[in-house]
């Protein structure tokens, strides 16, 4: 590919103004024309080829109207991904051997035709995984963002390396990728992380098989056929959406993979974990893991914070889409001298959330993604019951028409309760008191997550000893814990949160390359 770009330095992309007259209008125009295809009909992508798959068909549904089929996908068995593998296999010795600034004008060249088509993607997105206008808006924003950095970090990483000299040699270390990999990505972002956790690996010369969410293959199926428009070749990105159970678990056992990208819930992750510390025969080499896996995220308040900020900023933490984000704030720790006067500011803001389909432009929350994950988020409200939870808002199912919960609060949880331990992934938070800052941080602490959290309070003593003390691999500082910016904010957490990969930052790529050095005698 002839190179075009003139590389300037990363800017994060703008998110949409939909205030303005011309860009909902806008939203609505895609709206009604992704609407229009329904459904949609997505295929395994191998080698090249569009192909039917061994599994069978699969519908994804839209959550906020349940009724209606987004997508009819092609399901693939265990040889089709054996197929797909071995076909990026034989195609990673042309790819690898493209210079860094080949393969980043392909990631440059998706961000255009993705900057132009933006509302298309996240109209998309607000139907299939019932994200609302500003929630999808920032996915594909990010998503935009993770093709033109990674592109970027690519470019750097192909520079000359600083090393020390040394008389009588010629030194130099490069970095080389390491082959064929796993991409498994989530629903909740279904084309921020996939786009970043697929491209960040074939930038760095990789070749990749990716097994999207059955909740989104029409996402993901979108995003292969951009990176087709742009000339990808054949077999360093293939696609086989597949149940876990038989696609994923192939991919992450079989012997010619050499590393998985991971983004889901720890108890999958840990799984996977385990079978990629196995080296069965014909592999001669260890499997990288690069897991992101959710969190149990807090907000700390302290005595002297504001309140007319952090009620708004909980809210969303909270309840921004359906408080489905593995970043989402799910417990909110107030020190006792302040929890009624935040209380008085923040429930009236619960209650007048506006809730509907996501479609629709002033809805604020949606449906959750599915029957299964609201009733999980159902049995883990009846716990918080039986724990002896004060339920001062939500609770209730919404509508008929599709799987929504209202945005749920609990007061006087216990640090020993079910909604304080346990990821529900849901528009559930719970109210924990505390009487001073070190007893508000060993309970910001007490979790096996460590993924995101925030602390409000003006004592600079104070955001000092947080900033030092509080366990977590995003803090943030009189802000909400969600909303992370590529290249700003690098992503990812502690403990069961993860191998705190950072995406969006600058070390991501050396997760997919490994360092060489050379050494000539002069």
């Amino acid at each position: 590919m002839q190179t075009l770009t003139e590389v300037t330095p990363f800017q994060n992309e703008p998110f949409t103004d939909f205030s303005k007259e011309e860009n909902a209008a806008a939203m609505q125009k895609a709206l009604q024309e992704v609407e229009a295809s329904f459904p949609q009909v997505v295929r395994l992508w191998i080698d090249g080829k569009d192909c039917e798959g061994g599994g069978g068909t699969l519908d994804s549904i839209d959550p906020g109207k349940t009724d209606r089929v987004v997508a009819n996908s092609a399901m693939g068995d265990s040889k089709d991904a054996v197929r797909a593998i071995a076909g990026a296999n034989q195609a990673f010795t042309a790819w690898a051997r493209k210079t860094p600034e080949e393969r980043a004008e392909y990631l440059f060249q998706a961000a255009r035709l993705m900057r132009l088509r933006k509302h298309d993607f996240s109209a998309l997105m607000v139907f299939e995984v019932g994200k609302t206008w500003a929630e999808a808006d920032g996915d594909t924003a990010e998503a935009i963002d993770f093709l033109e950095f990674y592109a970027r970090e690519a470019l750097r990483y192909g520079r000359k390396q600083p090393i020390v000299p040394y008389p009588g040699e010629d030194n130099e270390m490069v970095y080389i990728p390491l082959g064929v990999g796993a991409v498994i990505p989530p629903w909740n972002f279904p084309l921020a992380i996939l786009v970043g956790m697929a491209t960040a690996a074939i930038v760095a010369g990789n070749t990749v098989v990716v097994k999207p969410s059955s909740d989104s293959p029409g996402i993901a199926a979108m995003f292969i056929d951009l990176m087709k428009e742009v000339g990808l070749p054949a077999g360093v990105l293939q696609l086989v959406p597949g149940a876990g159970t038989e696609v994923g678990e192939t991919l992450v056992e079989h012997p010619m993979i050499r590393f998985i990208s991971f983004t889901g819930s720890a108890e999958v992750g840990i799984g996977i974990y385990e079978k990629a510390g196995r080296t069965p025969e014909g592999q001669g080499w260890l499997k990288r893991v690069v897991a992101e896996m959710g969190g149990k995220d807090f907000i700390l308040v302290d005595e002297d914070a504001d309140i007319d900020t952090v009620a708004p900023a909980v809210h969303s933490a909270a309840f921004g889409y359906q408080g489905q984000k593995c970043s989402a704030c799910s417990r909110l720790i107030l020190h006792e001298s302040i929890h009624d006067e935040f209380m008085a500011k923040f429930l009236p803001l619960v209650e007048a959330t506006p809730v509907g389909h996501p479609s629709e432009a002033a809805t604020f929350l949606g449906p959750m993604i599915n029957e299964k994950a609201r009733a999980g988020a159902i049995h883990g409200i009846e716990q918080a019951k039986e724990n002896g939870n004060e339920l001062v808002a939500g609770g209730e199912v919404g509508e008929d028409s599709g799987w929504y919960l209202a945005p749920t609060v609990f007061t006087g949880v216990g640090r020993g309760d079910f909604i304080w331990k346990e990821e529900l992934f849901a528009p559930v938070l719970g109210i924990h008191k505390v009487s001073s800052f070190d007893e508000g941080v060993e309970a910001a602490n007490d979790t096996r997550f460590g993924l995101t959290g925030a602390y409000f309070g003006k004592d600079e003593e104070k955001i000092a000893r947080a900033k030092q003390e509080l366990h977590c691999g995003n803090l943030y500082i009189n802000r909400k814990c969600t909303g992370a910016l590529v290249g700003v904010h690098p992503f990812g957490g502690f403990n069961l949160s993860g191998t705190d990969s950072k995406a969006g930052g600058r070390d991501y790529l050396l997760l997919f390359l490994q360092a060489k050095s050379i050494s000539r005698a002069k």
